[in-house]
């Protein structure tokens, strides 16, 4: 059983930074993070592999966002720059614990744990 327990969360104005942690009970796993805006699917936004090599972002918010792990590799960021109204959304963690490959997995169906989420509110 893995743990994930996000941080961070919060209101900001346009064109400010949040920064969102996941603390995972474990280490070593794929890691990422998707986010649900009101009335929407909850959709991925970033990943990182398991062993920190590899990350993937969606088109919308390359160059602002930076995922990235400690080097215990039990804890993941989420640096969030220059945000839009557009990124508000209920924010979530979520680790693919089977996959040992060099990529990233994007389906939620991929990632077995999830955090509880954090709320992130972008004001215009």
């Amino acid at each position: 059983q893995v743990q994930l327990a996000e941080s961070g969360g919060g209101l900001v104005q346009a064109g400010g930074s949040l920064r969102l942690s996941c603390a995972a009970s474990g280490s070593n796993y794929g890691m990422g993070w998707f986010r649900q805006a009101p009335g929407k699917e909850r959709r991925f936004v970033v990943g990182i592999s398991w062993s920190g090599d590899s990350r993937v972002y969606i088109d919308s918010v390359k160059g602002r966002f930076t995922i990235s792990r400690d080097g215990a590799q039990n804890t993941v960021y989420l640096q969030m720059n220059n945000l839009k109204p557009e990124d508000t959304a209920v924010y979530y963690c979520a680790a693919d614990t089977k996959f040992r490959g060099s990529g990233v997995r994007g389906r939620q169906e991929d990632y077995d744990y999830w955090g509880q989420g954090t709320q992130v509110t972008v004001s215009s």
